[in-house]
């Protein structure tokens, strides 16, 4: 993983405000989610609430763990085969990606500067490279390019 030491620090501090609104973080995330890719929606069969905390739960770890990247990847590649299990499939992280970065632009305000949307992307890209070359064997992040269409 190639996230630099100021990235690093800048998404851990952002985060960092959005841990006391998390509940809020987590719907306005699901919202979008579903907004952007509406076919996602039966993929989440539980408790929405649930579920939130649970995506909340899975960011703090990962942003913690940004400081032992090492430490990180089984972590995440366990998480990919879970999620492969659920029905998830290898064009929906770019949905998801979508609404974690539109749902920290609006939970960080003007705090979501350009430098902290750049960290927040690389860390997400290189997060969802890693899941996904778990994931599904054939995948290959220098070729890959999502062709699926979403609503903005």
């Amino acid at each position: 993983m190639a996230i630099t030491e100021a990235q690093k620090k800048l998404v851990q501090a952002s985060f960092a405000k959005v841990e006391p609104i998390a509940d809020a973080a987590a719907e306005i995330f699901y919202n979008k989610l579903f907004t952007y890719d509406p076919s996602l929606k039966p993929l989440f069969k539980h408790d929405m609430k649930g579920q939130g905390k649970k995506l909340m739960t899975a960011l703090k770890l990962a942003v913690k763990s940004l400081d032992d990247l090492d430490a990180l990847v089984p972590v995440l590649e366990n998480m990919a085969v879970k999620h492969v299990s659920y029905g998830v499939k290898v064009d929906d992280y770019t949905p998801v990606g979508n609404a974690l970065i539109n749902t920290l632009a609006e939970g960080l305000g003007d705090d979501f500067t350009p430098d902290c949307k750049a960290a927040w992307v690389e860390v997400y890209k290189t997060i969802a490279i890693v899941m996904r070359s778990k994931a599904y064997p054939d995948f290959d992040p220098n070729t890959y390019q999502n062709t699926k269409q979403y609503v903005h």
